[in-house]
């Protein structure tokens, strides 16, 4: 699994949106790593992450079979690096697929989890429609690749309306990331997705701090979602970023490390 570190201090480890990889971070990585140290992973078959688990992309075998998609298999993943880098325990996030996968870990080892970061994402399991869509998008992946029809289909979506109309660099930046993503990561990725468990009760099962982000004009988790997810953890508390749609890490990075590093100079 390849995976982003800088700075120093309490580990911190960040889990990426679909259909994007580790590189969302970077605005917001640079403005915490003078408080902790950042460690932003690319899930397996994103970025530089091949598809089949081992530690880079040129490294992996064609012959070596893949697993069958599930949130279960990224959770695994996300702990074998973190006995590689030797973290018994660490503060974990995600924004989006990524708040899925945190949530996966703390099903699989909650005592791994110090806190709990989730950004723009929901608890709730996908419902038949969500799910059939999904495999819709994983089978077109495939079939057709997914350079320019992906993130033109999934910008809108993904980036609030302030980011669309002020941030033409925000765009173009998220444009490239969801271009540069392999056919057969995000088919991969989708299926995964589509196969998640509702989370409820693990949140519900955790006393640790958490925080939850979302931005005010996220339409796909929209605020009152994450209000819900706020209120299913014991130590939940929220955040609403304005002027921000789904990836506020990327859009917004200056209100969302203020953010984090208030809860984390709270909560240390």
């Amino acid at each position: 699994m390849h995976y982003i570190e800088s700075g120093a201090g309490t580990p911190l480890v960040l889990l990426h949106a679909f259909p994007v990889d580790a590189r969302m971070w970077n605005a917001a990585r640079v403005r915490l790593e003078d408080q902790v140290r950042v460690i932003a992973p690319d899930l397996r078959g994103l970025g530089e992450s091949p598809l089949d688990g081992s530690s880079a992309r040129r490294s992996a075998d064609p012959s070596t079979p893949v697993e069958t998609p599930g949130v279960d298999v990224l959770a695994a993943d996300i702990l074998a690096l973190l006995d590689r880098l030797e973290l018994p325990e660490v503060v974990l996030g995600g924004c989006s697929m990524g708040g899925y996968v945190a949530m996966a870990v703390l099903r699989a080892a909650p005592e791994r989890v110090a806190g709990l970061l989730l950004v723009d994402t929901k608890a709730v399991a996908d419902d038949e429609e969500q799910r059939a869509n999904r495999l819709r998008v994983a089978e077109r992946a495939e079939r057709d690749g997914t350079n320019g029809w992906l993130a033109e289909s999934m910008l809108p979506n993904l980036l609030g309306a302030t980011t669309r109309e002020q941030r033409p660099e925000v765009v173009a930046e998220v444009k490239a990331l969801i271009d540069a993503q392999p056919p057969e990561g995000v088919a991969w990725a989708q299926r995964a997705m589509a196969g998640r468990p509702d989370s409820g009760d693990v949140l519900g099962a955790f006393d640790g701090p958490a925080l939850v982000v979302v931005g005010e004009e996220d339409s796909l988790t929209p605020p009152e979602q994450a209000r819900e997810l706020a209120a299913a953890l014991p130590a939940g508390e929220l955040v609403t970023v304005p002027g921000a749609g789904h990836l506020v890490p990327l859009e917004s990075p200056d209100a969302f490390a203020d953010a984090v590093r208030s809860w984390l100079s709270r909560t240390a």
